[in-house]
């Protein structure tokens, strides 16, 4: 994570240009390198009283009443043109003076910028003088690259821009904003990682990542974090948006067709086959800079981030689950395989998810989806298995039997009272993880959700 406070501070003190801050009692609480030499201050500013320093010198009045314009004026930010003289020769300053705010939001002080264009004033060449111009752009354009790289490793290039545009851009702090939030997740990655070398793992996780970046970026969504295997994104900041349910709706249906890339790549290089599931939710969040002057990040937080994480819980591979709330804000076509009624926790009520496979125009993205018919067995399959209580497996097992398989799916035969949604772990060649999809005659139809390398001979001794 990067330090802001360190980062803002180098720039400050690399500027050509004088930072000054001055606090309303009068004391100088800040001065970079710049500012000390452009006023040939050679003891320093910071700390010291600017009435002590400026207010005894007659022919410097017009810097210090520029000063004081500041600090009544209610206009932001001030410019002005003004001499400064200091050792017997008189400099042309360019300032301008802005208040900066407290904690509160609350006027604390002001803030001076200083130019010193005396030498710029004096060029009688009017070549030479663009040539100082041109290369003061360079200059500046060089530093806002240098800085656009550097946040850009951390942050999207939403975020970065606003950083970069806004003067309190770093400055802990948010605002309420309608969104979509999205939340993605492999199936079954906690396992696959424990099978994996941790080089061949941060490989095809990377390679995952980036392309699932690319799509989000694509449709004006903002990724707030990485949360291992996961994603957290939204839609409609801090870039507004008057489409970000239905853009966040194209960009998972995207997400979920480049899966198919995505594990062709893997099979290359002897990787897992990967699914992912994905939830989406819209409503009012508080968007912005979170944490403290040393480590911050930008993020949101609010009910909905909660909810569509649960929502993001209920999906088995390669699913698209969308709520009341996005459904409801999209104007698109949408194809909708099936309805599930559920109650997540910490809600009120029950609410109706949709498995979203399709959106029309102006999107036109359609995805396929499992086609898992089950076969029956000739004898049922024996198993063992435990339940999954948020992510954690219990330690009591339960037994039954496996009545009919199919190419990701199967049907489970067992005394166990199972709900609809559990998570199992079934001892089935390795550890197979299963979502209860339905309640049928023959028993509960379970999706797989992460298979082991060794399932296929284990089923196939039993076929």
């Amino acid at each position: 994570m990067i330090d802001f406070t360190q980062v803002q501070d180098n720039v400050l003190r690399s500027l050509t240009e004088g930072v000054i801050a001055i606090s309303f009692d009068g004391t100088i609480t800040y001065a970079n390198d710049a500012a000390v030499e452009i006023l040939n201050m050679p003891q320093g500013l910071t700390g010291r009283k600017f009435a002590a320093l400026f207010f005894e010198e007659q022919e410097n009045d017009d810097f210090a009443q520029a000063v004081l314009d500041a600090v009544y004026s209610t206009k932001q930010p001030n410019s002005a043109f003004v001499p400064y003289h200091t050792g017997g020769t008189e400099r042309k300053l360019h300032m301008i003076t802005s208040f900066f705010r407290d904690s509160d939001d609350k006027p604390a002080g002001i803030t001076i910028v200083l130019s010193d264009l005396s030498e710029l004033l004096e060029l009688k060449d009017a070549l030479k003088a663009m040539e100082q111009i041109s290369e003061l752009n360079k200059q500046l354009n060089a530093r806002t690259e240098l800085l656009s790289k550097t946040f850009g490793q951390f942050l999207s290039d939403e975020i970065v821009q606003e950083l970069l545009d806004t003067p309190d851009g770093l400055a802990p702090g948010g605002k309420k904003r309608t969104v979509t939030i999205m939340m993605s997740d492999l199936r079954g990655f906690t396992a696959m990682s424990e099978r994996m070398e941790a080089e061949s793992l941060i490989t095809m996780l990377n390679h995952y990542l980036r392309t699932m970046t690319d799509i989000i970026q694509k449709r004006g969504g903002t990724i707030i974090e990485f949360i291992g295997d996961g994603i957290m994104a939204i839609f409609g900041a801090p870039r507004l948006s008057e489409t970000h349910a239905s853009d966040a709706v194209a960009a998972a249906l995207e997400m979920q067709a480049a899966m198919t890339e995505v594990n062709r790549w893997n099979a290359k290089k002897d990787f897992p086959y990967l699914e992912m599931g994905i939830g989406l939710d819209c409503g009012e969040v508080i968007v912005g800079n979170i944490g403290s002057e040393k480590r911050m990040k930008y993020g949101a937080v609010g009910s909905h981030v909660n909810l569509c994480g649960r929502i993001e819980s209920y999906t088995t591979g390669s699913q698209v689950l969308i709520s009341p709330n996005v459904r409801s804000r999209i104007e698109a076509t949408l194809c909708i395989e099936k309805e599930m009624t559920v109650l997540p926790k910490g809600a009120s009520e029950e609410m109706v998810l949709s498995h979203v496979t399709g959106i029309g125009e102006p999107y036109q993205i359609q995805v396929s989806t499992k086609n898992d018919i089950t076969k029956k067995l000739r004898e049922p399959v024996p198993v063992c298995f435990f339940r999954i209580h948020e992510k954690h497996t219990e330690d009591k097992a339960c037994y039954g039997g496996i009545v009919a398989v199919g190419s990701g799916c199967a049907v489970l035969d067992t005394e166990t009272d199972l709900e609809l949604f559990d998570n199992i772990q079934i001892d089935a060649g390795g550890k197979l993880f299963c979502k209860v999809m339905d309640k049928i005659e023959e028993g509960f139809v379970i999706q797989y959700t992460s298979i082991p390398s060794g399932y296929e001979n284990w089923i196939e001794a039993y076929r």
